[in-house]
This record gives C-alpha cells, sequence and structure tokens, in this order.
C-alpha cells in the first residue's frame, strides 16, 4: 500500500494559502500577490526563483482559492500545438460559460522558444487566458519583450533556516506515513545545508532518511545519519535533476581552478542530465568576466560568441562549442580584478550615495549651467600629450580612492604600467608615490 503513495513532497504540497510556507513578501498579509489572490483582480504573471521554493504550489493554490480551471504545460516537452490547443479549449469555455479566464501554468517557460512564446502573446492580451510562468532563469533574458512586458514579475527567495523547520515538524507530525512512526530530530543542520533551501530537496531527503531506518523501532536524525544516508542512496537523491546546483557549482570551481578536464566532465555530466544548453552558455560568459577578467579579454567575446551559436544550433552539436569554450576558459589566466573593483565601487557609491559630481565634470546645455560653473574647468585629455592629463574625477570625499588593482598576468601587467605612467601616485612604487 505505501509503494502507492506519492513521494513525501508531493504528500505534503500544501493546498491552502495559509499553509503556504516561504515568501511572504509576496504572499503575507498585504503583500502583492495576497491582494491580488483576495481581490479576485488575476493578471498574468512570471515567478522567478529557485528550485523548491514553491512556485508550482503558489500556481495550484491561487487557482483552487479562486475556483479557476487549470491548465498545466511543461516547456521541457509543449510544442506550439499543445500552446494553440489549450489557448482554443480556454475560448470554447469562456464562450459558452462566460466564466472567468482560466489559468494557464507553464513550468521552466524560459525554455519556450520565441515562437512558441509568440503563441501566448494574443491570448494574454485579449484576457483569453491568465499565464502564471514559473522559471528558475531571469526572465529578462529568456522571456521576448512583448509577453514579458505583458506580465508581472515575481521574485521567490530560497527557504530560510525557520522555514525550513516548520516543513519538518510539519512533516513528522502530519504525513500519513512519518505521523506513524516514532521521530526525533536531534540535529538538524545537515538537512538543512543539505537542502539549500529547497523544500523539495529537504522533505526528499527526510524521505530517504526514514526508509533507511524503516524496520527501527525509533529512528533519531543526526548529522551523521543523514551523510551517511546521502551517500549511501546517492542515485536516489540525484533523480530528476536534485544534483542541479551541485553540478553547475562544481562546474563554474573547475573553470576557475584552470582545470579543463574537470570543467569538461561536468558540464557533460550536466548534458546527459538534460540541462539547458543555455544556462552552461550564459554562465560561462559570467565566468569570462568574473574569473578570466582583464587576464584574458577575449575570453568574454568567445563566451558571448559561445552563446550566440548554441542558442542558434541547439542540441546535440551545441554540446561542440561548449566544450571548445569551456577548455579555453579553463585554459586561460584569471584574474577577478574587474570583479573586484566593482566590489569596491559598489560599497564606495552604497556609503556615499549622494556625494556631488564634480561642477567640471557636469554637462552644460544651458546658458544658467554655464553661469553656474557647469563643465567649467574640465581639461580634455585629447588636448594634451599622450592623450591624458591629471584631473581628479572623482567627487569630494573619495578623491584618490583606488579600487581599480591590476593582477600579475601577461596583459594586465600592461594595463598597470600605462596606469602608472598616468597615476604614479596611485598606481606606482612607493618612490613614485612620495613623489
Amino acid at each position: 500500500m505505501n509503494e502507492m503513495l506519492p513521494p513525501l513532497p508531493e504528500r505534503m504540497r500544501p493546498r491552502k494559502l495559509e499553509d503556504y510556507v516561504g515568501q511572504r513578501h509576496l504572499v503575507g498579509k498585504g503583500c502583492i500577490l495576497r491582494n491580488m489572490i483576495e481581490s479576485g483582480n488575476l493578471s498574468s504573471f512570471i515567478l522567478w526563483g529557485p528550485p523548491g521554493v514553491g512556485k508550482t504550489t503558489l500556481a495550484h493554490i491561487i487557482a483552487d482559492t479562486l475556483d479557476r480551471e487549470f491548465f498545466t504545460l511543461s516547456a521541457v516537452s509543449a510544442g506550439v500545438k499543445d500552446v494553440r490547443d489549450v489557448i482554443d479549449s480556454a475560448k470554447g469555455r469562456n464562450l459558452f460559460s462566460g466564466a472567468k479566464a482560466p489559468i494557464l501554468f507553464i513550468d521552466e517557460i524560459h525554455r519556450f522558444n520565441k515562437a512558441q512564446q509568440d503563441a501566448l502573446l494574443g491570448a494574454v492580451e485579449s484576457g483569453i487566458i491568465v499565464l502564471i510562468g514559473a522559471t528558475t532563469e531571469n526572465p529578462s533574458f529568456e522571456v521576448i519583450t512583448p509577453l514579458l512586458s505583458r506580465c508581472q514579475v515575481f521574485v521567490l527567495k530560497s527557504l530560510e533556516v525557520p522555514d525550513l523547520k516548520l516543513l519538518l515538524d510539519r512533516a513528522v507530525k502530519e504525513d500519513v506515513l512519518l505521523k506513524e512512526k516514532i521521530i526525533k530530530v536531534k540535529e538538524t543542520e545537515a538537512l538543512f545545508r543539505q537542502s539549500g533551501g529547497d523544500a523539495r530537496k529537504l522533505l526528499n531527503i527526510l524521505e530517504i532518511v526514514t526508509e533507511s531506518r524503516a524496520g527501527e523501532p525509533e529512528i533519531v536524525i543526526t548529522n551523521k545519519l543523514v551523510t551517511e544516508c546521502l551517500q549511501e542512496n546517492i542515485a536516489i537523491y540525484d533523480k530528476d535533476g536534485e544534483m542541479h546546483y551541485d553540478l553547475i557549482s562544481a562546474f563554474i570551481k573547475s573553470v576557475r581552478g584552470s582545470d579543463p578536464n574537470a570543467a569538461v566532465y561536468y558540464m557533460c555530466r550536466m548534458l546527459e542530465g538534460g540541462e539547458d544548453p543555455l544556462f552552461i552558455a550564459r554562465r560561462l560568459c559570467i565566468l569570462a568576466a568574473e574569473d578570466v577578467g582583464l587576464a584574458n579579454p577575449n575570453a568574454l567575446l568567445l563566451a558571448n560568441a559561445t552563446f550566440q551559436v548554441v542558442h542558434e544550433i541547439g542540441m546535440p552539436e551545441a554540446r561542440i562549442p561548449l566544450a571548445e569554450c569551456a577548455v579555453y576558459m579553463a585554459s586561460s589566466p584569471k584574474s577577478n580584478a574587474s570583479y573586484m573593483a566593482l566590489e569596491r565601487a559598489t560599497q564606495a557609491a552604497k556609503d556615499n550615495p549622494v556625494a556631488a559630481v564634480p561642477l567640471y565634470l557636469r554637462n552644460a546645455p544651458t546658458s544658467l549651467m554655464k553661469d553656474l560653473g557647469y563643465a567649467d574647468g574640465y581639461k580634455y585629455a585629447h588636448d594634451y600629450s599622450g592623450n591624458f592629463v591629471d584631473q581628479e574625477f572623482l567627487p569630494k570625499g573619495l578623491e584618490g580612492s583606488v579600487f581599480y588593482e591590476p593582477q600579475h598576468n601577461a596583459h594586465e601587467d600592461r594595463l598597470k604600467a600605462y596606469l602608472e605612467q598616468c597615476w604614479p601616485k596611485y598606481y606606482g612604487t612607493e618612490d613614485d608615490q612620495k613623489g
């Protein structure tokens, strides 16, 4: 009989908004999604967040609460015909019953191509359907602009420890199977760490651990037990892409660590598991800017070209440019100097949010601005020898701040030499700075 029951995450899926855990910034009292649900004025929107934070559950709860007909499609398997079939069905129901527009929920909407997204436009715009999309990827990159402009985007966050604890306690006390067992949760660190803020992963781990001790009169959950069970049941733990973020983390760290062999291996693991190749291509673009950086500026050009090629040709051929880019990136010298400059400058901008731009750096399009001294005293670099003139560009209070510190590699050595020539007081030797 137990074998016929669905997995624990499905058994514990909440059916009502009051049972929904997390995302209080959206569904808490007075917040935007709760207001939309309580008013009944439902418009199309996209839920963007990591796996296991309740995107699908929230869509079902909204449909049940508002008593709306609910259609669901997976962008992995659905085509344009499937989209049009749902729209035609919705048109027929609206025409004859006068009911409110049904909800069309599309999971992994970022995997829909332009033609599939175009097929949704008219129905969303005319109100034939209310679209709820779910995505783990930034919709600004993956959803076409006309469709995105017709949808609000709500960002869901990874669950916090109090949320995970609530889910854990609820499962142990209320699940049809677990409540029949004597379960004592002695330690939670391993459970929460391995779940990574993912409710589905947390409940999957809990099910693995309890099933591993099914014959025992009492189950005491400890960090050691959780770790041992996951090591013994890695195949189960990995089902349906549960190790998605572990693999991409290993891939990123392998490229950053200049190991082309490990990089290609983890890339192949992801592709064999059904990972979207564009997801990998995007990560390579980020790696090129963040980790290779100015040590090899060509890396970003290659990464961007790889993204475009992968987008155009698709699988299985997309594996080839992905492998080429991954190997090139891993084999390139590394520098995070520009990334660190960004971090330092961001902090300075937060600490000095209203620092005035020096008058001589401001534009002066009107006579009044000229009278006030705008642009007065600005030195045009190209009027000076070497196309450089020593003048201060930062606001008062930040003068002399150095955010970019070149690292030691062939390309940045050349950049540093130029900066030392221009700005010896900032980039030169101690003697230069004293002078």
